[in-house]
């Protein structure tokens, strides 16, 4: 090879005209030299100097039939004073071979010097793609006034397979590729691929790496620590001074992904106790090149290829390390501390800590309920016969407005006749217009209720914070999973309510009418279902108050017997325990015996007046009248159902003393009299 390196060192750049530089750069790619020799002899001429100026003209040499070649350079030199020497007679002949070896360096001489141009092949072949663009700094870096080296943008537009091919032209010259470093500050480069025009985050082109590093632990723990955590390290470079430099894969597919990629990777490392320089963070960061020497110590590549493969592969590794699952035990291994079952807050229904789950339809009054089962925790009272043992509870309002809040609570406790002596036992978290997604709402609701003692928490309603599809089993899977989580963290009983299906209930289970997956109602520990009834004639019109709704109360439960269904009434603002046998017979709506009851009392005025007329006839043997239990059990219905038609029949007929009869024949026996 001849000695058109050592001719272009003694050109001077700056005396040369355009023509000369370009015919310069010309010669060396003929040569084979790669760009950064051309870019960096053309950046001493500072007053000329563009950056990337020589990659881009570098790209349009094309080569032609008289190639420029080095005889060129060699020819520049020697008009201006340069004289080749060689061993014998002071002269260097075309064929001799020019040792370009840097600035020397400072290692101890009795320690083999190690060619940094190994280390450098294997990072490029395991980082970059050969038609990569791969970003490096060696001389192009300044000192601050603390002494500190920082590097400059430096060389972007070579690429992994130019740099590998000049290493393997040069192997015992690492200068020869990337030019002369600062002994005292060393060289850097960039870890993920480049477009080739510039330094910045945008011109990144591959997000597959990041970097990691800490210098607040011995080189060794730093080494072992990764190792064990078993990071996917695709290279660790020694940095030549007080760390290790972690090239670890985030294999992410944009920039947003690998911002989120490397928080998780920083702050997982920093729960292990790995204090990470976190301003390493961008994917455009400059790490320590291999290979070269900083201060006399060799910026060594320690390893390639450590810990998992990947990045999926590692998230396996770190779901293991972070599930906090139990072990697995024995039977025989419990102690009976362990055994001991938890208190019941709904005696017969729910064990503290526990889950429940209250559905019924849209006119069931659910939040009241729910407000009259925190009345009765707080009061330690009974909730629809069923005693409570008194606690602290909160109440997660997400659907009215703050003072209509308050005001339902106190009208409760007015119709129940109580009065709020341990209102203070109440918590309200009023979250109108502020809901946010379950899976963000529970960090904040298990945060505010740490220390608090609560026994339960109400959340009312929660389609303001359901996550994914309703009627997906693995979606409401997750979502339910969100409850778990609450118990868990507090030790209270999550309470909860949800709406039925769209269609008639009266013929499902009542596990079975909740709306969307059956996972609703056979995750809890208790479901409640309210269904209402399907009211007779003479029910509505005797037992219940204007308004008022009749319900029975049904149940699946984990831990006890389920409950014997219970009958009430709602009756705003308050739910009233059935005391009779009113709502014991009557059917739930939707089912058959529901379809005939609204079929019998869905006959027109006159043809109820009519049949009314002929059971009246029919009973009235001496035309003295007819007494009302004769003409109930004539037509099947109650007593008081017959009282009620009399008197909707505009006096034709008339009741005296259990006995009905025509107004005309009232009126004669009135005259008679």
């Amino acid at each position: 090879m001849n000695n058109i390196l050592s001719a272009l060192k003694y050109l001077q750049c700056a005396e040369l005209d355009h023509d000369a530089w370009l015919r310069v750069g010309m010669a060396l790619k003929t040569e084979g030299y790669a760009v950064s020799v051309w870019d960096e002899w053309s950046a001493l001429d500072s007053a000329r100097y563009h950056p990337g100026e020589c990659a881009r003209r570098w790209r349009s040499f094309q080569g032609s039939d008289s190639p420029v070649t080095g005889a060129t350079i060699v020819k520049l030199a020697q008009d201006r004073g340069w004289t080749p020497f060689s061993g014998a007679d002071g002269v260097m002949d075309w064929n001799d071979v020019l040792e370009y070896d840097g600035e020397g360096s400072d290692l101890d001489p009795q320690e083999p010097v190690r060619k940094g141009t190994e280390d450098l092949i294997l990072y490029l072949q395991t980082l970059f793609k050969p038609e990569d663009y791969v970003g490096y700094v060696t001389n192009d870096a300044w000192q601050t006034d603390d002494g500190k080296w920082v590097p400059s943008k430096g060389v972007y537009y070579r690429t992994a397979e130019e740099l590998i091919t000049s290493l393997h032209r040069y192997p015992d010259d690492l200068g020869a590729t990337i030019g002369d470093w600062k002994p005292e500050a060393g060289a850097w480069i960039r870890f993920n691929a480049l477009d080739g025009e510039g330094v910045r985050n945008e011109n990144v082109t591959s997000f597959k790496f990041a970097l990691v590093e800490s210098d607040s632990m011995p080189i060794e723990e730093q080494i072992a620590m990764y190792r064990k955590l078993e990071l996917p390290i695709a290279a660790l470079v020694h940095s030549g001074h007080k760390s290790v430099h972690a090239i670890v894969r985030v294999d992410a597919e944009n920039f947003d992904e690998y911002r989120k990629r490397v928080t998780f990777l920083y702050d997982f490392l920093s729960s292990r106790g790995v204090k990470v320089d976190t301003q390493n963070r961008n994917p455009s960061r400059l790490s320590r090149m291999p290979g070269v020497t900083r201060n006399g110590q060799m910026q060594k590549l320690l390893g390639v290829n450590i810990g998992r493969t990947s990045w999926l592969d590692w998230m396996d590794y770190v779901d293991g390390e972070t599930d906090e699952l139990p072990t697995i035990r024995t039977l025989d291994s419990f102690e009976a501390s362990e055994m001991v079952l938890p208190e019941e807050l709904i005696r017969g229904i729910l064990r503290q800590g526990h889950k429940m789950l209250i559905s019924g339809s849209s006119k069931a009054g659910k939040s009241f309920l729910l407000m009259e089962l925190c009345i009765a925790i707080a009061e330690g009272k009974s909730w629809l016969g069923f005693p409570c043992r008194q606690g602290k509870v909160l109440y997660v309002n997400l659907e009215i407005d703050p003072a209509s809040c308050i005001n339902r609570f106190m009208k409760i406790y007015e119709a129940l006749g109580l009065k709020p002596q341990h209102a203070d036992n109440i918590l309200i978290w009023n979250l109108r217009g502020r809901a946010v997604p379950m899976d963000q709402l529970v960090p904040r609701l298990v945060r505010r209720v740490q220390g608090k003692e609560l026994s339960a928490i109400v959340i009312d309603p929660i389609y303001k914070v359901i996550t994914g599809d309703e009627n997906s089993a693995s979606d409401m899977a997750a979502f339910c999973n969100q409850f778990d989580k609450i118990c868990a963290e507090t030790s209270c009983s999550v309470i909860y309510c949800h709406h039925h299906s769209k269609g008639a209930q009266g013929a499902k289970r009542a596990m079975d009418r909740a709306s969307g997956s059956g996972v609703f109602a056979r995750d809890p520990d208790a479901q409640l279902d309210m269904i209402e009834l399907e009211m007779s004639e003479d029910v509505r019109n005797w037992e219940a108050k204007k308004g008022a709704t009749a319900w029975r109360l049904e149940s699946s439960l984990r831990e006890f017997e389920n409950i014997v269904p219970v009958n009430f009434w709602f009756e705003y603002p308050i739910h009233r325990v059935d005391d009779g046998k009113s709502l014991k017979l009557l059917p739930t709506q939707g089912s058959l015996e529901a379809g005939r009851i609204r079929n019998k009392y869905s006959k027109s005025a006159d043809t109820a007046e009519e049949e009314f007329r002929t059971a009246f006839h029919a009973v009235n043997f001496d035309g003295s009248g007819a007494s009302v239990a004769d003409i109930a059990a004539y037509m099947g219905l109650a007593e008081r159902t017959v009282r009620d038609r009399v008197k909707k029949m505009d006096g034709e007929f008339v009741l005296d003393k259990g006995m009905v009869r025509s107004g005309t024949e009232k009126a004669d026996l009135d005259s008679e009299e």
